[in-house]
């Protein structure tokens, strides 16, 4: 069905939405501002999983995993809501609306170009005798789209997307395909949406995007133009950065980040392979040798921030030679934690066609040996930042424990012990003792935290 076959239905009262999302913080960033639209024309956000009358499925496709996971959901969905009718969007759904469709339960695809849209069309969508396929191609979409969120269950995190889209042709990425061409937010539009998250309540604020650091607004303006932007405004509130690929993360970036007291010291920087012969198979704009050049250049100015990698493990043709390369590679560089992704093959990539497929088992070994690193890396670092000072952020509270967990600035995982109804604001400790994956810590006064934030807010968030 076309968007212009569409016309409003009158008359429906209001619908108990559930939503949910796969994949990737903008996906929930997106499904938020799905929300928001539900909200403001009127019906009632329920927990996925309970009672509903539309279900909202936002779906993630970088792993065959994840493609399985829809199906799983929806089920799931269907379970507490067995007479709802269900509606799917996202990437699974673009690359493939008729294997969606195929689903029990399943009323409607959409895909990217409308998903924000969705709220608009649920009535007719419910009213609809037949199932509906709405798919509009993503050549048209040379149009930014908003959207802006809140972490899940938590009002002291927000996300902004600010670019979308790629064109870049990674061997083994179907994101172009996923999420149409490169485009980015106005920045006169990030101030307004900056200014409203700081008068939500909000105390931290991810800017995020598909390729971050080819960011270019509809005026010109590139990343650096954007950040030294957000620098300016002396928010009351920190800024963290998304993924930026290594290429694009250039010496003026890492200079504004260390020089700012608003933009975190967090990045994260995919490399995918320490094998050069890997990197041009996966058509990454980067070799070994840069991407060290880049992680220790960060490293000195900022000799404390969090460094986060992407790896894929058992790309074809991945010798245990070129998998060495790469766990010699993140041995020599200072990091702090890794992502680590079992390669899988996918559709119209042209990856999927190349010969030498590495076994399955071998795959996911190399995954587990590059997690286990991980693991003890991030212990490390978290090691190396006791005694330190450092602005705690709480987001969630188990009252079994009577423990806060949160992150501080530079993505240290900390454990607060505090009564639930502790306000959820920025807060002085000093890091304590290291156990269990997080560091215990203490809270100092406030005359510190208030010298980093002159106009912080001291209510409750």
């Amino acid at each position: 069905m076309r968007l212009s076959e569409f016309h409003r239905v009158p008359n429906f009262a209001a619908m108990r939405v559930a939503l949910t999302t796969l994949g990737c913080k903008l996906n929930a960033t997106e499904t938020s501002a799905i929300e928001r639209r539900f909200v403001d024309g009127g019906h009632e956000v329920v927990e996925y999983g309970q009672p509903a009358d539309l279900l909202v499925v936002n779906t993630c496709s970088v792993t065959e995993q994840a493609d399985t996971e829809c199906r799983k959901i929806v089920r799931k969905g269907l379970r507490g809501a067995p007479d709802a009718k269900v509606v799917v969007t996202g990437c699974y759904a673009q690359l493939k609306p008729d294997d969606v469709l195929s689903i029990d339960g399943v009323k409607a695809v959409v895909g990217t170009a409308s998903k924000l849209r969705i709220a608009d069309m649920a009535m007719e969508i419910l009213a609809a005798p037949q199932k509906m396929r709405i798919m509009e191609p993503l050549t048209r979409m040379t149009q930014f789209t908003s959207a802006r969120s809140s972490r899940v269950n938590s009002r002291t995190r927000a996300f902004i997307k600010v670019q979308d889209g790629c064109d870049y042709s990674c061997s083994f990425c179907t994101i172009p395909l996923a999420r149409g061409p490169a485009r980015a937010m106005p920045l006169d539009q990030l101030r307004e949406e900056l200014i409203a998250v700081v008068n939500e309540g909000f105390y931290e604020c991810v800017i995020s995007g598909i390729n971050l650091g080819e960011y270019e607004s509809p005026g010109g303006e590139r990343l650096i133009d954007l950040l030294r932007m957000i620098d300016s405004m002396q928010l009351p509130i920190r800024v963290r950065l998304g993924s930026i690929e290594p290429n694009t993360l250039t010496s003026d970036i890492i200079d504004v980040v260390a020089q700012s007291r608003t933009i975190v010291p967090h990045f994260h920087i995919p490399l995918q392979s320490g094998s050069g012969r890997i990197l041009r198979a996966m058509r990454r704009r980067y070799n070994p040798a840069m991407y060290r050049s880049v992680i220790e250049r960060l490293h000195r100015a900022l000799p404390d921030a969090a460094i986060g990698i992407d790896v894929i493990t058992g790309f074809p043709g991945e010798t245990e030679v070129e998998f060495n390369e790469t766990v010699s590679l993140l041995q020599s560089l200072p990091w702090t934690y890794l992502h680590v992704f079992t390669y899988s093959e996918r559709a119209n990539t042209d990856a999927a066609s190349m010969s030498d497929a590495v076994d399955v088992v071998v795959r996911r070994e190399r995954t587990r040996r590059l997690r286990d690193l991980s693991d003890v890396r991030t212990q490390e670092f978290h090691r190396s930042q006791l005694g330190s000072v450092r602005t705690f952020l709480p987001e969630g509270h188990d009252p079994s424990t009577r423990t806060w967990t949160g992150w501080t600035e530079n993505h240290v995982a900390v454990r607060l012990t505090g009564a639930a109804d502790m306000p959820k604001r920025p807060m002085r400790v000093l890091l304590v003792h290291e156990h269990s994956g997080a560091v215990d810590a203490q809270v100092l006064d406030d005359a510190s935290l208030q010298q980093l934030y002159p106009s912080l807010r001291t209510g409750t968030a």
